[in-house]
């Protein structure tokens, strides 16, 4: 269940349709910097099949989808928000750590 939150792409697009609300298709591409369109299609599809997102079809000329965080996905806003707590507390020291990794000669991957 971690892999429907912590995926590549899920945080930034959930993260971004809960800060910003409803959003068509290429307007959450260029909000999430990076993804690819291929990748965001599969990435929406899924978080619709898990009910964290849902997906709206105008009938109008030329079609409209729209893109919106559901009320479950919502309730996901104090992980992401305890996520960002941590990261303001704690990512001076990942970074020290990165750096005295690297300099201790061990391998990088």
């Amino acid at each position: 269940m971690v892999d429907i939150v912590f995926s590549r792409w899920t945080t930034p697009i959930l993260w971004q349709l809960n800060s910003h609300g409803r959003h068509r298709f290429n307007d959450l591409r260029d909000l999430v910097g990076g993804i690819t369109a291929k990748v965001l299609t599969q990435r929406l599809r899924q978080l619709e099949r898990d009910g964290l997102v849902t997906r709206t079809m105008h009938a109008e000329i030329p079609p409209r989808v729209e893109y919106e965080i559901t009320d479950l996905g919502r309730s996901l806003a104090p992980v992401f928000a305890a996520l960002v707590s941590w990261s303001d507390e704690h990512l001076r020291d990942v970074g020290d750590a990165r750096a005295s990794y690297d300099r201790s000669g061990k391998p990088q991957t």
